[in-house]
């Protein structure tokens, strides 16, 4: 149990290992990749038990305040060259619309890029990615084995849409599950599609990829904990460095019943 424990006070931890690296590592963590199969149950019924456990995690999330500290910076070699940080506290009404109180916001230096609704959605949606029973229709899962990550036995699987319907967005790329809780503990990939917009010119929207920690919560749900991603985005006429670190923290428990909320706002909690 101590192991366990680790994800939910290692964060800072995890942090410094990861910040020293010069783009964003899936593999950070992780051990040997095991390609056996699951032992006591079907592949099939590692997805539908995880995805399962996966609804109950969301629902349960509705029901919880937390902080959002999202800082984007660009850089030039080594030098930070512009930044965005803002704090918000997090919370939901009582139909499970997401409600957003920034705290502290720094005046923007950011120059050579500018953050979308795309951006954001990344930071509020698919940075604490969850995949639920009503979610498994829209994607293809490949499982790839059996991993140790930190302290924790996974389950590895793949990820990728299995058609991108117009306006709309999608995750792709890899899941870690535990093996224990069956809830998702790690995430790393990024999202789809990338959007080429035209109007007054060409308009390129590229978001970059990002691995996502789990923290567990009150020793029972694994909830967003850090997330960090460091990627040079290839646009047509410049190569720019962004490095993004988001860190969800705070989680208390409000006095509605989470089972009484849902996310009304389309959004995934």
């Amino acid at each position: 149990m101590a192991g366990r424990m680790l994800w939910a006070g290692g964060v800072a931890a995890i942090f410094l290992a990861v910040a020293a690296r010069a783009q964003t590592d899936c593999e950070a963590g992780n051990g040997l990749l095991d390609f056996a199969q699951p032992k006591t149950m079907s592949v099939a019924e590692v997805i539908q038990k995880f995805a399962a456990a996966e609804a109950a995690t969301k629902a349960a999330r509705v029901g919880y305040t937390f902080t959002q500290d999202a800082l984007v910076q660009t850089l030039a070699g080594k030098a930070v060259d512009g930044e965005f940080h803002e704090v918000a506290s997090i919370s939901y009404d009582e139909k499970g619309r997401r409600q957003e109180n920034v705290t502290f916001a720094e005046q923007t230096t950011l120059k050579r890029i500018q953050l979308t609704a795309e951006d954001m959605d990344d930071i509020r949606v698919f940075m604490p990615f969850t995949l639920t029973t009503g979610d498994l229709p829209e994607y293809n899962l490949s499982y790839a084995g059996q991993q140790h990550v930190d302290e924790l036995d996974t389950y590895v699987f793949h990820v990728e849409p299995k058609k991108e319907e117009k306006n709309k967005r999608y995750f792709q790329g890899r899941i870690w599950v535990d093996g224990q809780d069956f809830q998702i503990v790690k995430v790393c990939g990024k999202t789809v599609p990338q959007r080429i917009r035209v109007k007054k010119g060409e308009h390129q929207d590229l978001q970059p990829s990002f691995v996502t920690y789990r923290q567990l919560v009150d020793g029972r749900y694994w909830f967003a904990g850090y997330a960090r991603s460091d990627d040079t985005l290839q646009f047509r006429n410049a190569s720019i460095r962004v490095r993004e670190v988001i860190k969800y923290s705070n989680y208390k428990r409000t006095g509605a019943s989470a089972e009484t909320k849902t996310a009304g706002d389309g959004t995934k909690p």
